[in-house]
């Protein structure tokens, strides 16, 4: 078997395959995206860090290819639903850089506060700018925290070794785990109007995309100063600068940036922000942490089919993972659904498994359910492995319920999604030997396929006309409807219309059907 390392990895970790009976590794960085191409269909494995990117053309000529393995944390690199659709695992190295990250935001808000890149170059330059790089101290300022995941814990908790006062904003942690870890829980907006400094440790989602906008900097304080070691798009850029010029924010400091690297412009030129190279998880500690792990992974899957810290399987022996497919296919989209529909902090996931499951060990499934509900609403590093980990830190309550009774279907799993403000129950069984289908949202039975893609649920009143005059609105603005899925309310006065678009819905046409005569709401999802 081949692996092809593509980006810079540590030596022990290439020391770790070229040591290994049964594998053979090449170390071939800097290719170009058509070189790559070229040779990738010879390849079992794929180790990358951020510059390669795993695109769906590169993935159409990886015709030998089990498994991706990411030496870090981010996979935005990475079409890991195309990879999904090929049968290929992606994994990453989660904890290997976390605390080193965390120390990097920290370095850049004191370098940023005392003006010391600042103070280098002029030094370097034969000047004395004493009186011009007066700095400010950070001793009873206010830190505002956005993201209070593993990384964004650790900067609170070194922030408070400074004797900061650490604010916390975080939509999908309890404010009763934030205040129990020592920290005040504010909303976003109470954040910007008190923070001193903010800093960003969440993924880039759609949710989290240009999340500080103009919007976001005219309701901060005066003066405030901005960290974001998290990930480029995350900070709208030119709303950044503007607000700099202006003198609202009085200096940034960026690790990464929308397009990388950035170039030089008018923003980067910019004597209040400070930056770094993407340089986060750049330590040598880190640098052989994520080494070691992302051999030992890919090694393991090739030779024993263990899959461990996959953003896109379980982690189960190859035997297992076989009989399970069409299980944790339906687990995925039932979680990815109910992320979608959650309102609020999850309190409770609650699974039942009822009728014929053929003595399968359903834990990778329950899993999946887990790692389904939290990857959409908590942050980009959950994966099969810290999935009910970090569902236990944020104090969800996870229940599993076994039945042998066969009802209506042969297998049903029903998941109940608990949260702060409401709850939601979708069911799900397989058709056939391999053919999930999710047969009930709340009170609606349906028989939706879960595939990946672009869908809207529309509620509908139960009269002739509705279904026609949602097709006409969406023939009308060039969207296809590639299916379409009827359920029907027990009590028969309403009907949920699942409709799967070969494109997204605009903001647009989502207004568009809103206002149609028979439409009560057009909810956008994705899977």
């Amino acid at each position: 078997m081949r692996v092809l390392v593509s980006d810079n990895l540590g030596e022990i970790g290439i020391k770790m395959f070229e040591d290994e009976e049964g594998i053979e590794v090449d170390v071939k960085t800097g290719l170009s995206a058509e070189e790559q191409k070229a040779i990738i269909g010879d390849y079992d494995g794929l180790v990358i860090r951020s510059a390669t990117k795993v695109t769906e053309d590169l993935l159409s000529a990886a015709t030998c290819l089990k498994v991706i393995g990411r030496a870090g944390i981010g996979l935005d690199n990475v079409d890991i639903p195309a990879a999904t659709k090929r049968g290929i695992i992606v994994m990453n190295t989660p904890d290997g850089n976390v605390v080193t990250t965390a120390e990097h935001a920290i370095a850049m808000m004191l370098s940023l506060t005392r003006n010391i890149p600042q103070g280098t170059s002029s030094m370097k330059d034969g000047k004395w700018d004493k009186k011009k790089l007066q700095g400010r101290e950070i001793f009873n300022k206010k830190l505002g925290v956005i993201g209070f995941g593993k990384i964004g814990s650790i900067v609170a908790d070194r922030a408070r070794g400074l004797k900061m006062q650490v604010l916390v904003y975080d939509p999908m942690v309890t404010s009763d785990r934030i205040e129990k870890a020592g920290y005040k829980s504010v909303s976003l907006k109470e954040l910007y109007q008190q923070a001193d400094y903010i800093t960003i440790h969440v993924p880039k989602l759609k949710s989290t995309e240009k999340l500080l906008n103009e919007e976001a900097f005219n309701s901060m304080k005066d003066d405030v100063m901005i960290i974001n070691c998290a990930r480029g798009g995350i900070v709208d850029e030119k709303a950044l600068y503007n607000a700099m010029v202006s003198g609202k924010v009085a200096g940034a400091a960026l690790d990464v940036f929308e397009t990388e690297p950035p170039g030089q412009t008018d923003f980067i030129g910019l004597k209040q922000l400070i930056t770094t190279p993407h340089l986060g998880a750049s330590t040598r500690e880190a640098q052989t942490n994520v080494a070691i792990a992302v051999a030992s992974q890919i090694i393991k899957c090739l030779k024993e089919g263990t899959v461990l810290n996959a953003v896109n399987a379980p982690s189960v022996t190859g035997e297992l993972l076989e009989k399970l497919k069409p299980f944790l296919f339906l687990a995925d989209g039932i979680g990815s659904l109910q992320s979608q529909f959650c309102k609020g902090p999850v309190k409770e996931i609650a699974i039942e498994y009822a009728g014929n499951f053929k003595g399968l060990d359903l834990e990778p499934v329950t899993i999946a359910v887990i790692k389904g509900v939290l990857s959409n609403l908590y942050r980009e590093e959950v994966n099969s492995v810290n999935a009910p980990v970090i569902a236990k830190d944020m104090g969800i309550d996870i229940t599993i319920k076994k039945s042998g009774e066969i009802s209506d279907y042969n297998n049903l799993m029903t998941v109940k999604v608990v949260t702060e403000k409401d709850e939601n129950i979708m069911a799900g069984t397989i058709f056939g030997k391999n053919e999930p289908r999710i047969v009930k949202i709340n009170k609606f039975r349906l028989e939706l396929i879960p595939k990946k893609g672009n869908f809207a649920l529309i509620h509908n009143v139960d009269k002739p006309g509705a279904i026609g005059s949602i097709g006409v609105t969406l023939g009308e603005n060039n969207i296809n409807i590639d299916r379409m899925m009827v359920g029907q309310e027990d009590d028969g006065e309403r009907n949920i219309i699942f409709i799967r678009t070969d494109t997204p819905i605009s903001e647009d046409v989502l207004k568009k059907l809103t206002a149609l005569p028979l439409i009560k709401s057009v909810k956008p999802l994705e899977l």
